[in-house]
This record gives structure tokens, C-alpha cells and sequence, in this order.
């Protein structure tokens, strides 16, 4: 690949932000569920440990390239209680010129339970989100390459067209937002886009919708690639399909965000002209050093640090990340 990041350029990251509320029940939710009753549920669950977290799919892929060396530029709308989370981001020294506040409404807001088994009741507030069409590619300067990621349906489909339009590469990783669009939608998205991302479960939904096999929409694409959890990735690029090792985890704490971590060293790989074959490998090490802490953005490290694990892991040296 050729490297993309000439001068200050970077990546504009069209996606959320949004504060996690994590809720710790300390039982199973099958012990209070009644599945004869299931037609009128009704419950409460006590929840004595809480935490908040800064999330959202921009954010934190700004934050895994910000950790890598790169300019990660967030494209996202925020709601009038965006202050401490705008505070957080300026001290990271994250740019927030495309973070949009959006006065009369909350910033997107996801409230999770998890018990024991590590099931979780979810439930999200999009809150100014639904505003992310507000926002315009053109508006950013010095960009090398952008992403399409789960946001507000109409933002997705504006900020893909933008980016056709403009020229610009871009990775459309659809993530939660896949099943807001239709097997034709879809198929707009891969042909405008250059690169496509997608865990294993929404590769099948992506394959059931738009009935095209992965050899197909990597005639359309650069490359595609599904991640599989513990099983590594692939990366279906040309008439390859190169497999891409799972980094080992040192502790398994949250997954929460492990998949923007992922793409994060995707877009690392891409903006540096890395091989895929490194690309992939810098990307799944990025999604072990995550989930070795909880939350989205508590994970840390320098570029030494980062080269010594990649050669411990992979048995390579790491490109160029020793400064």
C-alpha cells in the first residue's frame, strides 16, 4: 500500500461520541425472569456497582490513533452535557472543530447491564446523533482518508456521498448501524467506498442482504475485512485472503471497544502504506492492549512500548513505532 499521510494529514472519522453507563448486577437475569410471563415483564434489577465511561465509535477510534502516532479527526454532534467529555478530549489533544453541540438535546447515551454470565440489557439514546447530517465532509481540511461509522442513518448516508464526492478514501465499517439499511443501501455504500469492516455476525447479515459472497464485494473494495473474535481476522484483499492471527490478551477485562480499537490500527496501516499483512497484525494487537482494561479509552501505552509487545507477539519487528 501506499502511505497516505503526507504532512499533517489524517482521518476523518464521521461516527458518535457518547458516555457508557455500565451497570454491574450481581446475579443472573435468567434467575428473575420468568419466561411464562415473558408477555409482561416487569423487572428491576438492583445494580450496586456503576461506572461511567467515555465511548462512541469516533472517539474512539480518535483515541487508538492518537495512541498510534496519527491524527484521528472526530466528525460527530454532541448534546449540551458534552462539557467534561470535550475537556477529556482537548487534554488527549483530539481535535473537536467537526464535534458539533447540539443545545436542546443530550449527547448519545448508552445504559448497560451486564450479570454474572456476562449477558447484557441494553439501551441507547441516540440524543443529538440524530443531527449528524448536520455535518459536512468538505468542512474538514487535510484529510487523507475518512470513516463511515455507525451514526444517524441519514449522516451515514450524506457523509459516504461526501466522501465519494470529494475524492476522499474511506472505510465503511457499519457496525450496529447495519440494520437500519436495506440490501440496495448497502450495496451503494461498498461501491462508493474503499474499504469495508465488519465483525463476523454483521458480515453474515451483510452477506444476507446484499446476497454477494466475499470474493464480490472484494471486487468492489480494496479490501474486506471481518473480524472474528479470539479467531483472529481476514483480510480479503485482490484474490487473497490473507488470516490474520488473534493477539493474546495478558488479561481479558471488557471488550467494550475492541472493535474500534481494531480499526484503529487499520487506519494506522492504511495512512502509513503498511502491507496488510502488518496492517492486520498492528490492528489485532490493538484490540488485545484494549481489552486488557475496561472501558473504551483506559487504555495506554508509547510507541516503544507498543513495538516491544507487536515483536513479543507477531515474532516481527514492529514498523517503525520505536520513537
Amino acid at each position: 500500500m501506499t502511505s497516505m499521510s503526507g504532512g499533517n494529514a489524517g482521518a476523518l472519522i464521521c461516527g458518535s461520541v457518547a458516555y457508557d453507563t455500565i451497570l454491574i448486577f450481581p446475579d443472573r437475569f435468567q434467575a428473575h425472569i420468568l419466561p411464562d410471563k415473558i408477555h409482561i415483564l416487569n423487572v428491576a434489577f438492583l445494580v450496586p456497582e456503576m461506572r461511567r465511561e467515555f465511548g462512541g465509535c469516533a472517539a474512539n477510534i480518535a483515541y487508538g490513533l492518537k495512541l498510534l502516532g496519527d491524527r484521528g479527526v472526530p466528525m460527530a454532534t454532541a448534546g449540551h452535557d458534552f462539557g467534561p467529555y470535550a475537556e477529556r478530549l482537548r487534554a488527549l489533544d483530539i481535535e473537536l472543530d467537526h464535534v458539533a453541540v447540539i443545545p436542546e438535546a443530550f449527547t448519545a447515551q448508552a445504559y448497560i447491564t451486564t450479570d454474572l454470565d456476562d449477558n447484557q440489557i441494553t439501551a441507547f439514546h441516540p440524543g443529538a446523533m440524530q443531527y449528524a447530517h448536520r455535518n459536512r465532509v468538505e468542512a474538514a481540511a487535510g484529510i487523507a482518508l475518512g470513516v463511515v461509522a455507525p451514526d444517524g442513518r441519514q449522516a451515514m448516508i450524506e457523509h459516504a456521498a461526501q466522501f465519494a464526492a470529494a475524492g476522499i478514501p474511506f472505510l465503511f465499517d457499519p457496525g450496529q448501524g447495519l440494520p437500519m439499511f436495506g440490501g440496495e443501501e448497502l450495496k451503494v455504500f461498498i461501491d462508493q467506498a474503499r474499504w469495508v469492516a465488519v465483525n463476523d455476525y454483521e458480515w453474515g447479515l451483510l452477506q444476507q442482504k446484499t446476497g454477494w459472497s466475499a470474493a464480490e464485494v472484494a471486487a468492489r473494495v480494496d479490501a474486506l475485512i471481518v473480524t472474528k473474535g479470539a479467531g483472529g481476522s481476514e483480510i480479503h484483499t485482490g484474490d487473497r485472503t490473507l488470516e490474520i492471527p488473534c493477539a493474546a490478551a495478558r488479561a481479558v477485562v471488557d471488550p467494550t471497544g475492541c472493535g474500534d480499537a481494531y480499526r484503529a490500527g487499520l487506519i494506522h496501516g492504511l495512512l502509513r502504506g503498511l502491507p496488510w499483512e502488518t496492517t492486520g497484525r498492528v490492528a489485532s494487537l490493538m484490540g488485545a492492549l484494549k481489552i486488557e482494561s475496561r472501558g473504551p479509552q483506559n487504555h495506554r501505552f508509547t510507541r516503544a512500548q507498543f513495538a516491544e509487545r507487536f515483536e513479543q507477539t507477531f515474532g516481527l519487528p514492529a514498523p517503525g513505532m520505536n520513537s
